[in-house]
């Protein structure tokens, strides 16, 4: 039974229908639901508005011109192509009706039985001044966008006559002291106090400023203390400054200003402090939670709408009093939960609880350095954790190619200090860049 076109009989025997199962989203909650529901009879319709899958946890790696955008993305439809009760449909999507059942995208109308939300969250700017002038990082094209910035400010500062805009093009500044921006801090210190060093012969790097903003008093807070200090050591090392205790209260065209009245002449201002859910669930119908994501039952399922569930950053659940990360593996465990509690409620079954196993928490902070927190147990520092964080994410990413391009990359990068990918593309105008203002 196919997916666009409804039975006009509603009141007849299931025992022989293939069940609808819509999935919105091909991040990892929606490629794992699918991977848990190929195996049952059921049909399923996955819903996204890129053809492509990204691997997150290394989107910092493009934006810092260590890996090409490709090296990190593959096509849904070559991940599903083995799966022959899936089909792909690359659309946004407008609205969806619980009630009815149906969700409208900007190319046809779907109608489901179950359905599974998995579209990850957006940039939060905490309501700011000047979130046009940021630069987030939560997409493909924004990584390139920030690629492309860096390098531009290097070939404007090598011309540049005027000292002090020649200060501001060098200095990068980097918002939120989570796993993203530490590590894309470390990423970005290597780039321009070691390959761009090589690039630009005239240039003082005496100049060059990467400053890291966070608003609390450490870094990586959901790390004990001691990775924490660790991590901040280790930036320090690198020529990376850590600033604590610092938030920001409006960001302009040349600058950052800080709320104790501070203001820091920059042209580059990259925002990893927070995410939210999408603005357009507003409209929706959905129980939300403060930040915007959708406030779910236990069992992942939509309060008031059991075939309807939520994985990913998009759900918002509690254990222990406290909200789980927004990480990759929360996504998984959430979206394999939800696919066998479909297959739960198929078989006449209650869904089961949801409960995150946590397997650890990891961040790279540049060459042979890392932290890894694993099991809630087991802390490393230093070239054991970076073995670790190497090790697992080259695991994770899906493909065989990418997996061969990314560790071609990274060995490339290690022995021969070069990066390849220093690429300045063509880009969106101005005006029609960073549309995430929350």
């Amino acid at each position: 039974m196919g997916f666009y076109k409804r039975d006009k009989i509603r009141n007849y025997s299931r025992e022989n229908e293939r069940h609808r199962v819509v999935i919105v989203g091909a991040g990892f909650g929606g490629l794992w639901a699918i991977k848990t529901l190929t195996r049952y009879p059921v049909d399923i319709c996955l819903i996204d508005q890129n053809n492509y899958h990204t691997f997150f946890p290394l989107l910092y790696q493009v934006a810092a011109a260590e890996l090409e955008p490709e090296d990190i993305a593959y096509p849904v439809r070559s991940i599903v192509r083995g799966f022959p009760n899936v089909r792909f449909l690359l659309a946004k999507v407008n609205k969806i009706d619980l009630k009815a059942q149906i969700i409208e995208t900007d190319v046809r109308t779907v109608h489901y039985d179950f359905l599974i939300l998995a579209i990850g969250s957006v940039t939060h700017f905490f309501n700011i001044k000047g979130a046009k002038y940021v630069y987030p990082l939560k997409t493909l094209e924004q990584a390139i966008d920030i690629r492309n910035q860096i390098l531009t400010c290097f070939e404007k500062a090598a011309y540049e006559p005027d000292e002090e805009r020649q200060k501001s093009l060098l200095t990068f500044v980097i918002v939120g002291g989570g796993s993203t921006g530490v590590e894309f801090a470390g990423a970005l210190a290597e780039l321009t106090y070691g390959h761009m060093r090589r690039d630009y012969r005239n240039l003082d790097f005496g100049k060059v400023r990467v400053i890291l903003l966070e608003a609390a008093g450490k870094l990586l807070p959901n790390l004990p203390d001691r990775l924490g200090n660790y991590a901040r050591e280790r930036l320090n090392r690198v020529k990376v400054e850590v600033r604590f205790n610092s938030k920001v209260s409006e960001v302009g065209p040349g600058e950052v200003k800080l709320t104790d009245g501070s203001v820091i002449r920059t042209y580059t201002t990259v925002w990893t402090a927070g995410v939210r859910g999408e603005p357009a669930l507003n409209s929706w119908g959905l129980p939300l939670a403060p930040n915007g994501k959708v406030a779910v039952l236990n069992t992942l399922q939509i309060p008031g709408y059991p075939n309807a569930y939520v994985a990913g950053d998009l759900a918002y659940l509690e254990e222990g009093g406290r909200p789980l990360p927004m990480v990759a593996p929360v996504a998984l465990q959430q979206g394999v939960a939800a696919g066998e509690n479909i297959v739960r409620q198929i078989s006449g079954k209650p869904p089961a609880s949801f409960h995150y196993n946590d397997q650890g928490i990891m961040a790279v902070i540049g060459r042979r350095a890392a932290v890894a927190y694993l099991f809630n147990r087991f802390g490393f520092t230093g070239f054991p954790a970076w073995i670790i964080w190497l090790g697992v994410h080259l695991f994770r990413l899906i493909g065989f190619r990418n997996r061969l391009l990314v560790l071609t990359n990274w060995a490339w990068d290690y022995i021969y200090y070069e990066r390849v990918v220093r690429l300045i593309l063509p880009a969106k105008p101005p005006s029609e860049k960073h549309k995430e203002e929350s």
